[in-house]
């Protein structure tokens, strides 16, 4: 069985309802309400009271949100103190065997009605009453499984089964951390094939995928166990070689892997002979940075094609580096914003309940002189390891406030403004201060604005984090987390943070027909969202199946393709304009 197969199947396998057990001690049915007023006032973490019978047979279910709202009335403790709490409890709650599995009983309370994600379920043994779950565990263990099948999706190659870039440069990074702390060396080998392109047009891309993934094979068997190989791209692979003493180390793993490759291939009945070009660096010697190993054993895999291919170089100084794509782009990158070259389009987002555009969310554009018009991808990840994402981020915001504004003027409809904000841009000091500046300068009204900001953001100096929310929110700005559910997910911590709205990440919201647990995901998550007033917006929206999900799921903003693609300020205004002559469709 293959790493991957394994992988998901171990994903998909649904835990049982016992791993969220809880014991919280039940009352009988005889017992009054006072008693059971009483047991929640000395008990603020019970979110619920379960009801059993003499014989320990669950029979109902106290809320506590519920019960203790209808106990502050006037003369209500006069009135019913007295009466069995059978009279007040949800005579049907939920009950499951704690062999149930998870999966299972998410349907259950999905078919019940959502309510039951907030008062919980009670878990039984043979049975008899053994406690309860509340619908934060329940959602937790659902989103773990999804992020632990996200996280695979992310990190690995889906052909081959090894590290991706992403992963292989955490690896190079925190590789190259530990061998400084230690004083070690480390090898990167950059492999590339020979002629692939060769099998690829003649043979087929279905054959060059079998060829691929048997080289992946032969690296693997080459490379110690400690070595961590991976496929960046295409057809070249690394191998990053821990604790090497020299060059030799290197040699030695070059000339085995280009030994084993002198061995045929069998793929698709045929016997394949395929040959590759090995670049090699080392840290320290050659460089201290991830990214400059990669050039430099890049540049020595080059300098290995050069000398007849089926070889391998290492990396001496002089060689030219062949990664100028990324550095010019960085150089471009630092004049970009003084050059005026950044844009911003938006995309509008939708209240299900009327059809109507609620707001609109800022997506920069860089108008690069010779690449054309980029997207964030292509840029983001450098403008923050060189900081620039400060600048450009104050720039995002300034330029959002005064679009805003002018629409306005120009007489549509005041419309909420949402604007991505970067970890490293939101723990600058004086941020808030910044962000009250941009508002007074532009003459926006700070109740449309809107910052997005990511999960990871929220789990560190937790106390910082609650003081720069807490100005913004002084300030009358609304605050989102943005692409909810890739990250930590865990709905109680939002309790501490004065958020106002989650934007579901699309992950959930795409392809829902062929993962339909992501539905049930996204109603879980809306349930515990209301119960904590958030409002939620489905991103990622394209097809009417996606919008019916978000909607049934109760979503009440959609966002996506399905309504428009990002567009231009101007081309926006036109469109909005056409909206409000037309129905809402």
């Amino acid at each position: 069985m293959s790493t991957m197969v394994a992988h998901m199947e171990k994903i998909n396998e649904s835990p049982t309802v016992a791993i969220l057990l809880k014991f919280i001690q039940p009352v009988l049915d005889s017992a009054t309400c006072l008693a059971a007023l009483e047991l929640l006032q000395k008990n603020p973490a019970i979110f619920a009271i379960p009801v059993v019978n003499s014989g320990n047979i669950p029979c109902g279910i106290v809320d506590r949100h519920t019960f203790v709202e209808s106990f502050i009335k006037p003369f209500t403790k006069e009135i019913y103190g007295k009466s069995p709490i059978s009279d007040f409890m949800n005579k049907t709650p939920i009950i499951v065997g704690k062999e149930t599995s998870i999966d299972d009983v998410a349907k259950i309370i999905i078919d019940a009605g959502m309510q039951h994600m907030v008062s919980g379920f009670i878990i039984t043994d043979n049975g008899q009453y053994s406690g309860v779950a509340d619908g934060h565990g329940l959602l937790n263990e659902i989103t773990q499984r999804k992020q632990a099948h996200l996280f695979y999706l992310a990190h690995f190659d889906h052909l081959t089964e090894l590290p991706n870039r992403l992963l292989f440069m955490d690896r190079l990074a925190m590789a190259i951390i530990k061998a400084g702390r230690r004083n070690t060396h480390l090898g990167l080998l950059f492999i590339d094939l020979d002629n692939f392109k060769h099998y690829n047009d003649s043979m087929g891309h279905g054959f060059g995928d079998k060829l691929l993934v048997a080289v992946a094979e032969r690296l693997t068997v080459c490379a110690r166990k400690s070595d961590s190989v991976a496929r960046l791209s295409g057809d070249e692979f690394t191998i990053l070689v821990e604790n090497v003493n020299s060059q030799s180390d290197l040699d030695i793993l070059g000339e085995r892997i280009v030994e084993a490759m002198h061995q045929p291939l069998q793929i698709m009945g045929r016997e394949v002979f395929v040959t590759a070009s090995i670049g090699t660096a080392m840290y320290p010697g050659d460089d201290e940075d991830a990214t400059g190993l990669i050039i430099k054993a890049d540049a020595a895999m080059y300098e290995a094609k050069r000398n007849g291919r089926n070889t391998w170089r290492h990396y001496v100084p002089g060689m030219d580096l062949y990664s100028f794509d990324r550095m010019s782009l960085e150089t471009d990158l630092r004049t970009a914003l003084a050059r005026n070259q950044f844009e911003l389009h938006y995309q509008p987002q939708v209240l299900l309940a009327t059809g109507k555009i609620a707001g609109n969310e800022a997506l920069i554009r860089w108008r690069h002189p010779e690449r054309g018009l980029l997207s964030p991808i292509h840029f983001i990840e450098i403008a923050e390891e060189t900081g620039l994402i400060v600048s450009i981020g104050e720039w995002v915001l300034r330029e959002a406030c005064r679009q805003q504004v002018a629409w306005i003027a120009n007489g549509l409809e005041p419309m909420s403004i949402s604007v991505n904000i970067s970890a490293m841009q939101f723990y600058q000091t004086g941020f808030s201060e910044m962000v009250r500046s941009i508002i007074a300068d532009s003459g926006m009204q700070p109740a449309y604005l809107e910052l997005e900001l990511t999960e990871s953001l929220f789990m560190h100096d937790v106390e910082a984090v609650l003081k720069t929310l807490h100005e913004l929110r002084e300030l009358g700005v609304k605050l989102a987390i943005d692409d909810f559910g890739t990250g930590y997910s865990n709905l109680s911590y939002l309790r501490r943070f004065p958020i106002n709205r989650l934007k579901v990440d699309q992950s959930f919201i795409r392809n829902v027909e062929r993962e339909p647990v992501n539905a049930e995901i996204v109603r879980a998550i809306a349930a515990l969202g209301r119960s904590m007033s958030l409002e939620l917006v489905a991103e990622g929206v394209e097809t009417d199946s996606e919008l019916s999900m978000a909607q049934t799921s109760g979503c009440e903003f959609v966002q996506g393709y399905r309504f428009s693609k990002p567009l231009p300020a101007d081309q926006l205004e036109s469109w909005l304009r056409e909206k409000q002559r037309s129905p809402a469709k």
